[in-house]
């Protein structure tokens, strides 16, 4: 079983429950385990509030990009935006978390510890933010959709 979607979304806070939403739903249609499909859809939500904050300057409304392929016992997420992008050479997270009353700085750690693989990198060429990750697929008894 294989399905994929994608959306380009204008960066809008509005933008971030719609692609969360259709997330869930389409886990919940294929039979995918309540809380796998919770997991990313924090994870995924983070990634968007990212690109929504820091994906273009801060008179636009440009557009950010969120792809899902739910491929046999994988779930892959990319979420890519057209901002100046993560500073060179950043790969992961942060060694350590924003201070606990900050309330910004928390969102990279959060998605690097719900998914299983976490990559952070930049868009050749012209520029943007790419925040790709993964998860292994737990599926429910009576999945519709359960990979073979």
């Amino acid at each position: 079983m294989s399905i994929w979607w994608s959306l380009h979304l204008r960066r809008d806070a509005a933008s971030v429950p719609l692609a969360r939403r259709l997330l869930l739903g389409t886990m919940e249609t294929a039979g995918v385990d309540p809380d796998v499909s919770y997991d990313l859809s924090v994870a995924l939500s983070e990634a968007c509030a990212n690109a929504v904050e820091h994906g273009g300057d801060t008179d636009s409304c440009e557009a950010y990009r969120v792809t899902a392929y739910l491929d046999g016992e994988k779930c892959r997420i990319e979420v890519t935006d057209v901002g100046p992008g993560f500073p060179s050479g950043v790969r992961h997270a942060p060694a350590r978390p924003a201070h606990a009353e900050a309330e910004h700085g928390r969102g990279l750690c959060l998605i690097q510890e719900l998914a299983d693989h976490v990559h952070f990198g930049n868009k050749p060429g012209r520029g943007g933010a790419v925040v790709s990750f993964d998860k292994v697929l737990k599926w429910r008894a009576d999945a519709p959709l359960m990979a073979v």
